[in-house]
């Protein structure tokens, strides 16, 4: 499976990613290992997540996440409930 997702950082910006397991980049983000972006931003976590069958999918919608404004990240992120599971 491959997930596009959304990080809330420690200081209340977002970083949206793509990977093949949320739980193991959730841990590199925290760890220091994940994109440059968070490493100063720590604390991150998952608000948001989207899952694909197909890598060129998530990253497709990685890529027009991005092009989002904030205001329309933040009602994307709204009202979503779904947990990380193993």
């Amino acid at each position: 499976m491959n997930y596009v997702y959304i990080l809330k950082c420690s200081d209340n910006t977002l970083y949206t990613g793509w990977t093949t397991s949320l739980e193991k980049r959730l841990k590199a983000h925290n760890s220091g290992k994940g994109a440059k972006y968070t490493k100063p931003r720590l604390p991150v976590e998952i608000v948001y997540f989207e899952e694909f069958q197909d890598k060129k999918d998530a990253m497709k919608r990685e890529y027009a996440i991005k092009q989002l404004s904030r205001e329309e990240k933040l009602n994307l992120i709204s009202g979503f409930t779904k947990e990380i599971h193993s």
